[in-house]
Parts: structure tokens; C-alpha cells; sequence
């Protein structure tokens, strides 16, 4: 069980909730890491009084150092101060909860450091899961998934003495915004739109994948990795409801799925606090008596394509991973700064998938020449 902890990515949406949990559950923010936001820095660095506060931004960090000049809270900036944080000695645990490829060099830093890695940042599987389980195996690091679909495997998978009698995992999938529409209907789609999940509250990137369903594609990547399992093993169920977080069919044909509130702080809580379960944190509960009928069906390829594009590169290997993610960052950056519409994210991709090459087995400076090379074919 956790007690010291850092937050890489504090003032994003996970990071928020990771520190609702950590203030629930009697545990102390160690180190917290953020991108720019000074005024949110600023706040949690004053209520929760962690040893260090990093900004990527080196501007936003010199503000941030003049506004906590009255405390004892060190302020540090840069990928040099990220990197530091993450490598806090005084936290037992990372989350890793900093938004797409950036997030890989910490979390690998942290991972070095032999610290439990509560993994939020699914991209940094999707791109290098070989090399990141490799060292967290080099280094006695143990990786416990935040994601509500993997921390759902994850549990649903404890009693599992042999891998072998796994069937198939099915991750399920809202199925996001635009669920049964056309892509003649999804031409005018706007970036509101596309923002309006409706079941999560989340940040805006994840959001735009939830509605794309290449989140559920990153997903599929990021279980090969984590549980040792080939694509073909691996499922994509439409469950709209959002209360069955994922499923395991074993080798006899039974089920086992793990339910609960569509509410991130039940996953992150587990993450911190495994392999006990503790009373007293945020979550809400389930009310199976007002929850409604539950749902299911097959998700829709040939509208969302971006799904089709991930379990494609999935079954390619290499880096692969590396270049769907790369292309689909910049692609959704693109779409969110209103330069595409919604049905060019999955266009851009795919030009990207076409043009740059995969390499096999690949080391670090493969993978994130295979990110550079993909953003810029969609550029």
C-alpha cells in the first residue's frame, strides 16, 4: 500500500482525482508535477504541501517560485524538474498521469527509481510496452493500471493462477458521443460536440479518442502489453451504461467482469492501496437497484475508423504503437484548434500508418523517431 506519493500530471483531470484519493486515504503528496497551470499548482501545492512542485513551462515555474516564496515547498522547472519529481526519493509511488507521449521519459525515470507506477498514461505502453516492462522488471518496479478498463482486468484477473486458462478480455467501451451515427452524420460534428461524453468527466484529448473510439484502440495495445496477450485475444464490447469496466472469459466459457460507478477515484484508489482494499475514499457507490438496463453490442469499424487503424497496428508490432499514437496526438491537436473536422483525425492517421515505416524490435531512439516522423507526416 502506498504512503508517499507523486503525481506526475497534478493538475489534470486524473491528477485531481489522485489527489482526492490520497487526501481520503490518509497518504501524502510527496512531489507534483504539471505542465503550466500556475494558478492550480499553486493551490495544491498550498493545501497539500508536497516537498517539491515541477513545471514543465519554465515561465510558469518562475511565477510558481515568487507565489510559494512564503512556504517550504522547492519549485523546480523544465523536463529536468519533471524528471526530478519523478524520481522523488521520498515517495514510495508515481502516478503517471501526464497526457500522451511526454509522459514516457517520467514514467520510464520513475520506473528506474524501483517505485510502484499507478499507470494512467496509456500511450506509454501503446509506444514502448516491451522496453518500459523490461526495465520495470530490470528494476523491481511494479506497474498497477489507473485506467478504469485495465484496473478492471487487473482485478478480474487476481484469481488467475495460469495465464493459459484465459479465453479472451473484453474491454468494454461507451461507445462515446456519437454512438450509432453515420459518418455522413458525423461530417458537421463540432469540437463541443465531440467534448460532451456522456458518462465521463475527463480531459479534453481523451475525450476526443473516447469519441473517435481510438481510445478503446490504445486500450487493446495497452492490454497486449500489460497481460501478455495477443490481439486476437483481446475484445471490444459497446456496453453505453458504462458499469461493467471490463471482462475476462476464461477457458470453461465463465465470465467474470468487474462493476462499479463510472467514477475514476475506484481505480486509482485500487492502484494506490492494492493488495488491500480500504473503506473511507471518494468513489461513489453503485446503486444496482437505479442503474438501469444494461447494453451491449459491436462496435462500428468501418464509421470509427480509428478503432480499425489501432487493431491494425497492433497486429503490426514494433513501432507501430509509436506511430498510430504520434499521428493521432497531433491529428487530434489539429481537430481540437479547429484546423480539421472530426472524420480527418482518422484520415491523417492513417496517411501517417502509410508512410512511415515500422521498425521491429525497437530501442528507445526508434520509438521516438517513430512519434517524430508520424507527427509530421500529419503535419
Amino acid at each position: 500500500m502506498s504512503q508517499k506519493v507523486t503525481i506526475l500530471g497534478s493538475t489534470g483531470s486524473i491528477g485531481r482525482q489522485s489527489l482526492e484519493v490520497i487526501a481520503a486515504c490518509g497518504m501524502e503528496a510527496a512531489a507534483l508535477a504539471a505542465n503550466s497551470d500556475v494558478k492550480r499548482m499553486e493551490e495544491q501545492a498550498r493545501q497539500f504541501r508536497p516537498k517539491l512542485a515541477a513545471l514543465m513551462d519554465e515561465a510558469a515555474a518562475a511565477d510558481l517560485r515568487v507565489r510559494l516564496a512564503d512556504t517550504d515547498v522547492r519549485v523546480v522547472s523544465g523536463e529536468a524538474g519533471v524528471l526530478e519529481a519523478a524520481a522523488f526519493p521520498g515517495a514510495d509511488t508515481a502516478i503517471a498521469a501526464i497526457v500522451g507521449m511526454a509522459g514516457l521519459r517520467p514514467t520510464l525515470t520513475a520506473i528506474r527509481e524501483g517505485k510502484r507506477i499507478g499507470l494512467a498514461n496509456k500511450e506509454t505502453l501503446v509506444c514502448a510496452g516491451p522496453l518500459v516492462l523490461e526495465e520495470a522488471r530490470d528494476y523491481g518496479a511494479r506497474i498497477l493500471p489507473v485506467d478504469s478498463e485495465h484496473s478492471a482486468l487487473f482485478q478480474c484477473l487476481e484469481g488467475c493462477k495460469d495465464r493459459r486458462e484465459i479465453k479472451r478480455l473484453i474491454l468494454t467501451c461507451s461507445g462515446g458521443p456519437f454512438y450509432g451515427r453515420s459518418a455522413e452524420e458525423l461530417s458537421g460534428v463540432t469540437k463541443e460536440d465531440a467534448l460532451r461524453h456522456p458518462n465521463w468527466s475527463m480531459g479534453a484529448k481523451i475525450t476526443i479518442d473516447s469519441a473517435t473510439l481510438m481510445n478503446k484502440g490504445l486500450e487493446v495495445i495497452e492490454a497486449m502489453h500489460l497481460y501478455r496477450m495477443p490481439p486476437e485475444k483481446i475484445s471490444v464490447l459497446i456496453h453505453r451504461e458504462s458499469i461493467i469496466h471490463s471482462l475476462v472469459e476464461y477457458c470453461d466459457n465463465a465470465m467474470i467482469a468487474q462493476m462499479g460507478a463510472p467514477d475514476m477515484r475506484l481505480p486509482i484508489q485500487y492502484a494506490l492501496t492494492w493488495p488491500k482494499r480500504v473503506s473511507g475514499g471518494p468513489s461513489k457507490p453503485l446503486d444496482l437497484w437505479n442503474c438501469g438496463t444494461l447494453s451491449f453490442g459491436e462496435p462500428d469499424l468501418e464509421t470509427f475508423r480509428c478503432l480499425a487503424l489501432a487493431l491494425e497496428s497492433a497486429k503490426r508490432g514494433g513501432t507501430a504503437g509509436a506511430i498510430l499514437n504520434g499521428a493521432n496526438e497531433a491529428a487530434v491537436g489539429q481537430f481540437l484548434a479547429g484546423k480539421i473536422g472530426f472524420l480527418e483525425i482518422a484520415d491523417r492517421v492513417e496517411r501517417a500508418i502509410s508512410q512511415v515505416p515500422v521498425v521491429q524490435d525497437p530501442g528507445l531512439s526508434d520509438i521516438l523517431e517513430a512519434d517524430r516522423a508520424a507527427r509530421e507526416a500529419v503535419r
